[in-house]
């Protein structure tokens, strides 16, 4: 019979952790609240880190301090996921948000959430109660909870809701970790030329500093710049932060994000896998509401506002009025000129054949294993190309150096 690890909450708020044979995950929500239990996680066994405590009920993890910080989204995927899963097992939902707020591991997550359970013990609706914190839900996933009441399908609705935000928490740390080796070597390249040039080229100075002219111009150039290093490092540094801080507000301004987001369109290999992220973000937002019965005006400008890039999103705002005059929409996004035939042809098999929710997920799908890809070959490309930029900075470094060398020799014989 199938195992299934568990994460639960008792009678008194207690995290219980373990492993429950089960035909399937129903069957174990049943299981589990038959024993008294309040499911918050059910997967199937090795697939995630409970610890694997077959059938009983270990003893409650002693408690923990409150975690600081403010809610992020992966606060936000686990209460989704956990609602869900008790919504599924039969609990009300002001019974489900209480053990949540008892549950939390965050006094930021608890108070959130104690407002949310105080909204709906006063008879709003889940939408209605988290609407206050827009910020933080969002126009989707808000409009999504709506369509799952009125459908009477809420913990169905989380559930996709809950496989969107891991789609796109997937999508975001893949470009995350595919960028740290990259940054590393940049890193690594800024430190040992400024090694270099502020330590080592210093000490051969005194060497050189009688040759005058007859220094090689690359030999003079470096100790140049390695002497002003010396002198003025320190006030160099302290005007780069200054810069990087007036630089870095700058570009989270209005202005600044139209200048950095149309420039990194643009750039060789990169601006397409941008733009592709992107339009990815927008076609899974749009079928997923679309699948959920949002209407099609309405799930359009949801989406676009999930789209990030200023540029692209001014494209897809469009869309809407150019179907509320009578358009469709596959005439529109062709207008924008960011979709290839491909998508085009997608959209119009959609619209069609009155599927238009499945074909943008299918979409989204397969711009998810593009992106993936264009950022593993531009890597292949952006890596070697660093390496190579490091090794020819500190070779010219140690070549200038070896030069005047000789040239000391020369002078000497």
């Amino acid at each position: 019979m199938p195992e299934f690890s568990y994460q639960a909450a008792d009678a008194k708020g207690a995290r219980r952790d373990g492993v429950i044979d089960a035909l399937s995950e129903d069957a174990a929500l049943r299981s589990l609240k038959a024993k008294g239990l309040t499911p918050l996680r059910i997967v199937p066994a090795g697939a995630g880190s409970t610890p694997a405590v077959k059938g009983g009920l270990p003893a409650a993890p002693r408690a923990a301090a409150p975690a600081k910080g403010k809610p992020n989204q992966a606060d936000l995927l686990a209460f989704t996921s956990e609602l869900s899963i008790m919504l599924r097992a039969g609990l009300s939902l002001d019974r489900a948000l209480k053990v949540l707020v008892g549950m939390s591991h965050k006094a930021s997550v608890g108070s959130l959430l104690a407002g949310i359970l105080d909204a709906v013990k006063g008879g709003a609706p889940l939408s209605k109660a988290i609407a206050p914190h827009r910020d933080y839900f969002g126009d989707f996933y808000i409009n999504m909870v709506r369509s799952g009441e009125v459908g009477g399908q809420l913990s169905e609705v989380l559930a996709r809701l809950v496989e969107h935000l891991e789609r796109i928490r997937a999508l975001r740390e893949s470009v995350i970790s595919a960028m740290i080796y990259p940054a590393i070597l940049l890193v690594v390249a800024v430190i040992s030329v400024i090694a270099m040039l502020g330590f080592v080229v210093p000490q051969f100075e005194s060497l050189f500093k009688d040759m005058g002219d007859a220094l090689p111009a690359p030999t003079r150039f470096v100790v140049a710049v390695g002497h002003f290093f010396t002198d003025y490092g320190l006030l160099l540094g302290v005007v780069t932060a200054v810069l990087g801080a007036v630089l870095t507000r700058w570009l989270r301004s209005p202005a600044g994000q139209l200048w950095w987001q149309g420039r990194a369109l643009r750039l060789p290999v990169f601006g397409a896998i941008f733009l592709k992220y992107e339009i990815t973000r927008f076609t899974r937002s749009l079928g997923t509401l679309l699948g959920n019965g949002v209407p099609v005006i309405s799930a359009l400008n949801i989406a676009t506002e999930t789209v990030g890039n200023v540029h692209v999103r001014g494209a897809f705002e469009h869309i809407v009025p150019a179907m509320k005059g009578g358009g469709r929409m596959t005439d529109a996004l062709y207008k924008t000129a960011l979709f290839e035939p491909m998508a085009i042809n997608l959209v119009r098999v959609g619209e069609e054949t009155g599927r238009l929710d499945s074909m943008m997920l299918e979409l989204s799908r397969i711009l998810d294993r593009e992106v993936e890809t264009s950022i593993k070959r531009g890597l292949t490309l952006l890596e070697p190309l660093l390496i190579l930029t490091l090794g020819v900075m500190i070779a010219g470094i140690i070549v200038s150096i070896l030069m005047g060398i000789l040239s000391v020799n020369d002078l000497a014989v």
